[in-house]
């Protein structure tokens, strides 16, 4: 029974693995076609036949071509989310935040050229780039829901959490500052650590820039010694 459910366990990880790299490839696909020939040009069906899938593929994925474009790695909330729910008790909010984003974050290096590609791609499109930042804001919600259900369990969460009662409502109001301040500031930390490494990619490795953006954090920002 035991090698069963191990080998479905395994299986369900190869499934899961299969279908982020689908994604990813459509996605890359989409940037790439875009980038070259402007996003307005760019039909499913060139997508598909790019990242070597079929049409019918393409839509077990995304709902609209704009989709692909909208976010390289749509899972990429989900997992962070989950992974800051589930992070060990001793750890604090914004150390489970900083760990669940480094692993996300782990192959930065090798995805520099198709974000330099996806910001050049939205920058040309404002309808894209509108839905973006919304696509954005939606994760840091849901970000922030993560951390308050965390804070309010008082350690690890193994689900989503439910939606609140009635009767949760006022203790569900004082911990909203809390959760919502930390994942923008944490949001904007990312960005911040990609944007400076960009800049200048020979100084440090992106993880290292990472890490001290949220060792300054961790610190309540000290200003630099002049």
């Amino acid at each position: 029974m035991q090698d069963v459910k191990e080998k479905g366990a395994a299986q369900g990880g190869l499934r899961e693995r299969k279908k982020r790299a689908t994604r990813a490839a459509l996605a890359e696909a989409a940037v790439r076609l875009a980038a070259e020939h402007g996003a307005e040009k760019v039909t499913v069906e060139a997508i598909s036949a790019a990242a070597g899938v079929s049409v019918r593929t393409f839509f077990n994925y995304f709902d609209t071509r704009d989709d692909a474009f909208v976010v390289i790695d749509a899972d990429a909330g989900a997992r962070i989310r989950r992974s800051v729910r589930e992070a060990p008790a001793a750890l604090s909010p914004l150390e489970a935040l900083r760990d669940a984003m480094a692993a996300e974050l782990a192959e930065a290096e090798q995805q520099h050229e198709l974000w330099r590609l996806h910001a050049q791609v939205l920058h040309a499109s404002p309808h894209l780039l509108v839905r973006t930042l919304g696509a954005h804001l939606a994760d840091e919600t849901g970000l922030a829901e993560a951390v308050a259900a965390r804070i309010r369990a008082g350690g690890p969460v193994t689900a989503e959490p439910a939606s609140a009662s009635s009767s949760d409502e006022e203790r569900r109001g004082a911990l909203d500052l809390y959760p919502r301040l930390l994942a923008g500031v944490a949001s904007t930390a990312v960005r911040t650590s990609v944007e400076h490494w960009c800049a200048r990619p020979e100084e440090a490795a992106f993880l290292d820039v990472f890490q001290e953006v949220f060792a300054l954090l961790a610190a309540g920002l000290p200003a630099p010694p002049a």
